[in-house]
């Protein structure tokens, strides 16, 4: 048997949790983890800075159907519209890890490792400067905040590492799943799956247990299961973050 891979600064989460992918349906998830709305939220300098989290979903149900087609009327859940939608179901990612295809920079104090792969355009790394410059500089806070950006990360593309310890800065998540949205870019994003859950295909094979993944739900990703940004460029939309977002906006009206 394959020995089961585990990401560096992963805690694997209770065998309870674990989302099973079907080859032409939907993420079956089991372990009812908690399951809430997570907004992209921008700093003063319309920069993505940090998560807003809403309306909450129920996984009550074991095990839960979630849409990966991009095409239910139920979102987030699947309603059967897989089988009329046309989209490509194909798992084209690898079960490999990610540590293995990445590219570095480094300054005194951290270095940080990239897979772009993993990229789901959610643009932390782009604030105050852009997190190369930041983790190259000699400035102690500079660096700080190169840590916490590569730590946004929700797809695990940025890593941000101790030069001395070579340890991974990571948040410690209870298992939990976010669905992303992020009304800035003008678009939804994927399923955002937190500590360690288990990810597995409809036959068995696993993929790598990480801290993050974010999984697509648009159905247009070339890396399935996992998000590659494509919902940004074709500004998928799951018509749920807008409806609540229009919500806030009568709230405080």
């Amino acid at each position: 048997m394959t020995k089961q891979k585990i990401e560096q600064g992963t805690h694997p989460s209770s065998p309870d949790f674990l989302i099973r992918i079907t080859a032409k349906g939907p993420y079956l998830v089991f372990g009812q983890p908690p399951f809430a709305m997570q907004s992209i939220m921008s700093n003063e300098y319309g920069e993505s800075w940090y998560f807003r989290e809403g309306r909450r979903f129920s996984t009550d149900r074991e095990p839960t159907a979630l849409c990966r087609c991009g095409a239910s009327q139920k979102k987030p859940y699947c309603d059967g519209s897989h089988a009329r939608h046309e989209w490509n179901p194909e798992l084209t990612a690898e079960p490999e890890a990610l540590l293995d295809h990445t590219e570095s920079f480094e300054g005194d104090n951290i270095k940080v490792t990239s897979n772009r792969r993993y990229c789901v355009f959610s643009r932390f790394c782009e604030a105050a400067g852009g997190i190369r410059a930041l983790t190259e500089s000699d400035n102690t806070r500079k660096q700080e905040i190169a840590v916490r950006e590569a730590s946004m990360c929700p797809g695990g593309s940025l890593m941000a590492w101790s030069n001395r310890g070579r340890k991974p800065h990571e948040f410690k998540y209870e298992p939990s799943l976010g669905l992303i949205e992020d009304m800035s870019a003008g678009s939804s994003g994927g399923i955002w799956v937190r500590g360690g859950i288990r990810i597995e295909r409809e036959d068995g094979t696993a993929y790598e247990i990480r801290n993050r993944n974010v999984l697509c739900r648009c159905g247009a990703s070339s890396n399935k299961p996992y998000c590659d940004g494509t919902h940004a460029s074709i500004r998928w939309h799951d018509g749920i973050g807008k409806k609540e977002e229009m919500e806030r906006v009568e709230e405080n009206a």
